[in-house]
């Protein structure tokens, strides 16, 4: 015959409490209050365990003394007993819930850290997630020298996961950074970034393999991509290793592309002319580039007759909104999503862009007022600017994609600019 609280008494034994002080509380809840030694004997538990165990009861709040003389002891009723458990339980999910993807990628970061005790000195990378972080570590130590051998539409990955950053950092600590790539029109913007910080050179052939040399110390090489086996980036695998077999046979390739390329400013050059298609806005002379754009479209209207142009300004917003954040990546800090947050509002106090404020760490929620973008004349283009720019923001200082999503148009206008930001 099942005794009557069985049920709970598992219950309770699971959660850690003894059966002794299982079988006082059941007693207090089914007979009321009672005194210890009432307690003790209706629960057949000696009077010295009794004690205990109600102090240890009363502690974890199961039992609550109550006023008077003798003092007697009352049960918590059963029923706000679960709910505790069941809430408890809930928070546990939601915590692991929340910290699933920092969980796996501390693995990842600690699956991929090599062991040079290990004789066989190889590690194969998974994912491109994985891949850079594993490089941002590694340049991150670099103390001599980073030779990058990469194709050319690669350029702007790297910048998109914060490894220009990265390379940028290593040449101010006095690393000599190498990069061979192919220089073209469509990649022209990304090469005069990196040839700011590095040697640059256009390779003279195709970069067949994407390599990085660190050191003398070890050297990586993707193995699949979007450029190699891969169908698409995420499918990226790269093989890294300290053998030094390996790692000359990664400098020999690199010096074999970079001895006969081509300096970057001949490349930039020899581009360039005719006339680049880049248009530089200065602050203070913008209205030349735009008198450039004005009689461009006059030229092309008078030669074809056309009498209307239309110019997609969202995508031109967006130009404008991606530069600009990847410029204040640049001048803000933190190397998590909190604290780029905590940077970037004190810099849109500073620079008078407006005034944004955190209103939850997860998901990133931002709440933005007195926005610059916001002008009287055209209020939307903050709705497709703010996003873009936030988003630049994140993407530069941390490596990896983001979504923000647009304010609601029917109350930004008075309550200010939401916005929630996601990892992608």
């Amino acid at each position: 015959m099942v005794r009557a609280g069985s049920g709970l008494l598992e219950l309770l034994s699971e959660h850690g409490v003894p059966e002794k002080a299982a079988r006082i509380y059941l007693v207090a809840s089914r007979a009321g209050p009672q005194t210890a030694s009432e307690l003790a004997r209706l629960a057949a538990v000696n009077r010295v365990d009794a004690y205990r165990f109600i102090r240890q009861l009363t502690g974890e709040g199961l039992l609550a003394a109550t006023n008077g003389r003798p003092r007697r002891f009352a049960a918590l009723p059963p029923h706000e007993l679960v709910d505790r458990w069941i809430h408890r339980a809930s928070e546990r999910l939601r915590r692991l819930e929340r910290d699933r993807k920092k969980i796996l990628n501390d693995w990842e970061e600690q699956r991929t850290e090599i062991d040079h005790g290990d004789p066989r000195k190889f590690a194969v990378l998974e994912g491109r997630a994985t891949i850079r972080r594993f490089l941002g570590k590694r340049i991150g130590t670099a103390r001599r020298q980073v030779f990058l051998s990469t194709t050319g539409v690669s350029l702007a990955d790297l910048i998109d996961a914060g490894l220009d950053r990265t390379l940028r950092q290593a040449a101010r600590r006095g690393v000599k950074v190498r990069v061979v790539t192919e220089v073209y029109p469509p990649n022209l913007v990304q090469a005069k970034h990196f040839a700011a910080f590095a040697e640059l050179r256009h390779a003279s052939g195709p970069v067949t393999y994407r390599a990085v040399v660190l050191d003398r110390d070890g050297a990586l090489v993707y193995v699949s991509g979007e450029d190699g086996p891969g169908r698409s980036s995420e499918e990226q695998v790269a093989l890294w290793s300290s053998a030094p077999m390996f790692v000359q046979l990664a400098r020999d390739y690199h010096r074999r592309l970079w001895s006969p390329a081509t300096r970057a400013e001949e490349r930039f050059v020899e581009i360039e002319s005719p006339p680049t298609a880049v248009l530089p806005v200065l602050a203070g002379k913008e209205a030349i580039p735009f008198q450039r754009l004005k009689e461009i479209a006059k030229l092309g209207m008078r030669a074809s007759g056309v009498r209307e142009l239309r110019l997609h300004l969202p995508e031109l917003i967006e130009t404008i909104a991606r530069q600009l954040g990847r410029e204040i990546a640049g001048q803000v800090e933190g190397e998590s999503a909190e604290e780029v947050a905590r940077s970037l509002r004190q810099y849109y106090e500073t620079h008078t862009m407006g005034h944004l404020t955190t209103l939850r760490d997860l998901p990133l929620t931002f709440r933005v007022t007195g926005c610059f973008a916001c002008t009287n004349d055209s209020p939307e283009i903050g709705r497709v600017l703010c996003p873009q720019l936030i988003r630049a923001v994140l993407e530069t200082r941390l490596g990896q994609r983001w979504e923000v999503s647009k304010p609601d148009p029917t109350k930004h206008a008075t309550r200010g600019c939401v916005f929630v930001a996601n990892p992608a």
